[in-house]
């Protein structure tokens, strides 16, 4: 069993800047790039992102450039191993903290938690039926399938609507479907008013998924233009997310009603000595990329300071 200093459970934003500050701070860090429940690659939900425009000193990137840039970054410290492997057990052994996969066992002195979320599923008659026959997760993976066809988004947030700026590249109608008011960036909100192929439609919900091999069709709770069914060839759902903090309370974690792991937000500390959390796992209010770097950062300035302490 090879011995670590650092383990980080999670290669997205926050884990990969947690393992690059790892190395500059000469802890021999892992990171095992898969999460539990998690379908995302090296580099997290951030990859699932078309254009990223608030990172400060890149007025645009595309999430994949961002993502790999990050990982690039990490891998030039000789002291960073990732492997993409998915913790599937973690287990505090005297002083260490041992994470399993299929393949092997792994043994550090410290953990990160940066599992992030994976999406929040659609629980509808037919969404499981049509999962990925119309139903899909991920405007920026499958946008292109839908060339000059009609599709949907459900959700009112801003990642929705960013989604449908996505989607508008592609399909020659975009409807917005939200259950309240949509809640966009300011500057999302006035691209999709300015783009004529969506159509917001509020305070309606999707109560049934129909269709035959592919989507057709999706009924509403509501009538729209005289009608509860609203024909359409696919829908993209961005209801939020569910947290991945399972591996987190078996090992006495402390964490919210939301499942967030619960930090200290000066430091990224657990109520577990030598357990630390960055990124979307946790309680933070504020999430985005940038957040989740500077707590995974912190998070590594914060092991290594506890090893100085503890050797």
């Amino acid at each position: 069993m090879e011995n670590y200093d650092f383990l980080i459970l999670g290669a997205g934003g926050a884990g990969l800047a947690a393992a690059m500050y790892g190395a500059r701070l000469g802890l021999k860090t892992l990171v095992l790039g898969h999460s539990y429940g998690s379908e995302l690659p090296v580099g997290g939900v951030i990859t699932t992102t078309n254009v990223v425009e608030n990172y400060p000193g890149f007025t645009k990137l595309t999430g994949q450039e961002i993502a790999k840039n990050l990982e690039n970054h990490a891998k030039d410290y000789d002291l960073v191993t990732i492997k993409n492997e998915e913790a599937l057990e973690v287990k505090k052994k005297e002083n260490y903290f041992v994470a399993k996969t299929k393949k092997e066992e792994y043994q550090a002195k410290t953990l990160l938690f940066a599992t992030g979320t994976k999406w929040k599923k659609l629980d509808v008659p037919g969404s499981k039926e049509f999962e990925n026959k119309g139903v899909n997760y991920c405007a920026l993976c499958d946008a292109p399938l839908f060339k000059d066809k009609i599709v949907a988004i459900i959700g009112g947030g801003d990642s929705a609507i960013k989604d449908s700026l996505v989607l508008a590249e592609h399909a020659k109608k975009v409807f917005i479907i939200a259950r309240r008011e949509i809640h966009p960036e300011p500057i999302n909100l006035e691209k999709i008013k300015a783009n004529k192929k969506i159509e917001v439609i509020t305070n309606t919900s999707i109560v049934e998924v129909k269709g035959d091999k592919m989507v057709s069709s999706v009924v509403l709770d509501k009538d729209y233009s005289g009608n509860k069914e609203l024909k359409l060839d696919g829908l993209f759902v961005a209801i939020g997310h569910d947290v991945l903090s399972i591996l987190a309370e078996p090992l006495g974690v402390e964490l919210n009603k939301k499942k967030e792991i619960i930090i200290n937000h000066k430091d990224s500390t657990t109520n577990v000595e030598g357990i630390y959390a960055a990124g979307d796992v946790t309680d933070k209010h504020f999430k985005q990329l940038i957040t989740g770097v500077a707590d995974g950062c912190t998070a590594a300035y914060s092991a290594f300071e506890y090893l100085g302490e503890n050797k």
